[in-house]
């Protein structure tokens, strides 16, 4: 009978240990969805600002060989991300990528193309907003002053795409905070509950002499194995249905660079060793103080 009884104990520890690792593991993972999304959302984000567009539009006496010269100055400027100098020829070849034929199009205008050579401009993420484009304009117009025309941008545009993405910000980050803290107190309640079958063997070893930290010492150890087996099973995870996305999406691919998957591996592993210690502290903590009839 003793035999049985150790086996079955033994039998019920490893499943216990194993469902425990199962459990913690979704959570890191839900939290790596939550990660990659953030990530994507950025780059998203950073692509749309990036998109914005702006023209410069000259004075008549200005040649095209002094505004190629400006073009090439403004590719020095921290603001720009992309500075293009769109001639006549090329802006008539974009008429004509709208479906119209460029020959019909001189014809109607009588071989004269209303629109000079001008120069278009997208701002980097941290210019494309309602001030930071305005500023880029002052600039503009104050170091050439005498050349420049006007520099044109939708305001609207602008306004829109920061507030768009404000509010989308404010929805994610609210949505993974709940997660987050669901995450938290599922892997909490899951070493309560592993621990809670462990409750004799604690209080025994309380009654025959061990020390709090004596005893503490290997469910710390073992809570940190883990918290760090759950951190590789979830990146795994993660990884893995990156992958498969990927394989089924034929449109849209979706890439992590390097150094990212390693923030988030370490990240994961930090969050496991942390979040199981903590939560096998406090719940050792519990059983050490409760009383010997409370066990039952």
């Amino acid at each position: 009978m003793s035999k049985k009884a150790e086996r079955y104990n033994s039998r019920g520890l490893k499943t216990s240990y194993i469902s425990t690792t199962f459990g913690v593991s979704l959570v890191l993972f839900m939290i790596s969805l939550i990660m990659g999304g953030q990530f994507g959302f950025d780059a998203i984000q950073k692509q749309a600002k990036e998109s914005l567009q702006a023209d410069i539009f000259f004075l008549p006496d200005i040649n095209d060989a002094e505004k190629k010269k400006i073009e090439q100055e403004l590719k020095t400027w921290d603001e720009f991300s992309e500075v293009l100098y769109i001639s006549q020829e090329r802006a008539i070849e974009e008429l004509a990528g709208t479906g119209q034929n460029p020959k019909e199009i001189l014809e109607i205008l009588d071989g004269e193309f209303p629109i000079d050579a001008n120069i278009t401009f997208m701002p980097k993420e941290q210019f494309a907003t309602v001030k930071g484009m305005q500023d880029i304009k002052s600039k503009l117009e104050q170091e050439y002053a005498n050349r420049i025309l006007e520099v044109s941008y939708q305001e609207s545009s602008v306004e829109d795409v920061n507030l768009g993405f404000k509010q989308f910000v404010f929805l994610f980050g609210l949505i993974g905070l709940l997660l987050i803290l669901i995450a938290v107190a599922m892997i909490n309640n899951t070493i309560r509950l592993a621990l809670y079958s462990k409750r004799f063997s604690i209080k025994t070893m309380q009654l025959v002499g061990g020390t709090s930290g004596y005893i503490r010492r290997p469910f710390i150890f073992q809570a940190v194995g883990i918290g760090l087996i759950s951190g590789i099973i979830a990146m795994a995870l993660f990884t893995g249905l990156i992958y498969v996305l990927n394989q089924l999406m034929e449109t849209i691919q979706i890439s992590f660079p390097i150094e990212i998957l390693a923030i988030f591996f370490a990240v994961l592993i930090l969050l496991g060793i942390l979040l199981t210690v903590i939560s096998t502290w406090f719940a050792l903590n519990k059983f050490l103080r409760m009383k010997l009839d409370d066990l039952y």
